[in-house]
């Protein structure tokens, strides 16, 4: 894919999840696994051995008290993401997060090639515009009222302290009470009933928005639950994007076209009508249940919260639906191949709002979101906290960013040696340290002294420039272009055409050399 083109929908493996899952199969990367597995605890465990060895996807054929196929681990790897959005190669992603970041500060264009690219999107929102199937896939069959029994899915409980059943890779799908506008999230399931869930979202989340709004109407609030659908759509429902576009469109600009969807059975809602099942019901507000503990991605279980209770009436889907789910823990696991990816379709985003910023990284080990990276050029004193401080409020995503370091453009950030170097020989803590406190945090941080607030931290590892130094510093240590040209030009000639040269990224979507070589030893 150019820098100015989208992939669409065109071939099987963009449709829908099964052509997905048929593009895995043909690449050999889908394992189907035909024993009777339990999804209690058992299928969660034999997924993370897999993942963390950076195994396939697998397909569990026999699982223990439903007729329906579990799909997981589709997503564990960054090859396997970047083939769910029609690319090949890392680099696409950031293509297209520089088409995306038009849409999150729109600015006159300046000049005909800026034209031209605003031209592009523009046509590219007309082609991503959704449309109406009028014979789902996903209407094959259809259960309501008394029909409905939830114990028919196979819902993993992962962690043994788990409180029980949950979904978790749902689209789930609510709409302005007064806009109409719908908003596509994926949140937290935990079955409560036959018939009934409890969803789990934090306040700032669009369906908890439109529940807020209902309540001061005075009006249930329709909601529907997609599962089962392409992995492309749950890149595009993980994408921060403007509170006034619609998902569905956004989805459309992942895909280079319109998202087919479904009116539901009973509520006013539209769905993917490749789902594979949708469930169909209404929260009335202040009905709530108990919702938790689960195991997390922090590593350990969170708290006990009341949380909106959802009452479906309907359950619709297609003939021998497939289940697609994942589930959440300390890396590496699913949803942090999922932020490394998206990462990278943020960074011209970033770059947009903050253009000091050259270039960002969270890494994995740092939760994908609680430890950035940023690189600057850097112009004036000051400069290292200002971008800080506008890190934090770029977009709602980094709000619960705990750590923030900023280096050098020179810096590669996403090798931690050179990070690392850069703290260790650019950084006084009584100096370069500036910490924010008592701000807004994630509630699913121990860490913090007061669950939902927390402080925060940046570090200056930047070369210092005027009055943030006192004395003289050290002139960096460096060898002349001529000499490196000439050394490149007689390596062959020394007999060591082998060594050092054309190395790959170290930390190449996040992992070290060292995380590389281990998953090969564990494949062999």
């Amino acid at each position: 894919m150019d820098a100015g083109s989208f992939r669409g929908f065109n071939g099987a493996s963009r449709r829908d999840l099964r052509g997905y899952l048929t593009l895995l199969e043909q690449r050999g990367q889908l394992r189907r696994i035909t024993a009777p597995v339990d999804p209690d605890l058992e299928l969660a465990a034999i997924a993370d051995r897999v993942l963390s060895a950076g195994g396939p996807a697998l397909l569990f054929e026999n699982v223990i008290g439903s007729t329906m196929p579990v799909a997981v681990n589709l997503l564990g790897t960054q090859e396997r993401v970047l083939w769910s959005m029609g690319m090949e190669r890392p680099e696409e992603l950031e293509a297209l997060g520089e088409r995306l970041a038009l849409l999150q500060q729109p600015r006159p264009p300046k000049g005909l090639q800026e034209a031209a690219r605003f031209g592009g999107l523009l046509w590219d929102l007309v082609k991503a515009r959704p449309d109406l199937d009028l014979t789902p896939p996903c209407h094959q069959q259809v259960f309501k009222g008394d029909q409905v029994n939830l114990d028919a899915l196979p819902l993993l409980r992962p962690w043994p302290g788990d409180a029980g059943g949950i979904i978790t890779l749902g689209l789930v799908i609510t709409k302005d009470p007064e806009t109409g506008t719908p908003n596509v999230g994926v949140y937290r399931l935990q079955r409560q009933s036959i018939n009934t869930m409890t969803v789990h979202w934090l306040s700032v989340r669009g369906g908890a928005r439109h529940l807020r709004k209902a309540a001061a109407l005075g009006k249930p609030l329709e909601i529907a639950i997609a599962i089962g659908v392409h992995p492309l759509l749950v890149m595009a429902a993980a994408t921060p994007i403007p509170v006034q576009l619609s998902e569905w469109l956004f989805a459309g600009l992942y895909a280079g076209e319109g998202v087919r969807l479904a009116k539901c059975k009973t509520v006013n809602l539209e769905v993917p009508s490749h789902s594979e099942l949708v469930l169909e019901g209404t929260i009335t507000p202040g009905e709530e249940l108990a919702d938790g503990p689960f195991g997390d991605h922090m590593g350990f279980y969170g708290g006990v919260e009341a949380s909106p209770l959802v009452r479906f009436q309907c359950v619709t889907q297609r003939r021998d639906p497939i289940y697609f789910t994942t589930f959440s823990g300390r890396p590496p696991k699913e949803d942090a191949m999922l932020a490394i990816a998206l990462n990278r379709i943020y960074t011209p985003i970033l770059r947009q709002q903050i253009p000091e910023i050259v270039d960002f990284f969270l890494p994995m080990e740092g939760l994908s979101y609680k430890l950035a990276v940023i690189a600057i050029d850097k112009a004036y004193p000051g400069q290292a906290r200002r971008a800080a401080m506008a890190f934090w409020s770029a977009l709602p995503q980094f709000t619960y960013t705990k750590f923030v370091v900023v280096v050098d453009q020179s810096i590669n950030i996403r090798d931690p040696r050179q990070v690392i170097w850069a703290i260790s020989a650019q950084v006084d803590p009584q100096r370069d340290l500036f910490v924010l406190e008592n701000t807004p945090f994630d509630s699913l941080d121990f860490a913090s002294e007061r669950l939902g607030l927390g402080g925060r931290l940046a570090i200056d590892a930047t070369t210092k420039i005027g009055p943030e130094k006192r004395h003289p510093w050290g002139e960096p240590l460096r060898r002349p272009a001529e000499l490196e040209a000439r050394l490149d030009a007689r390596w062959q000639e020394l007999g060591l055409a082998d060594v050092g040269q054309n190395q790959p990224d170290p930390a190449l979507f996040g992992y070290t050399l060292e995380h590389v070589l281990e998953r090969l030893a564990n494949l062999r």
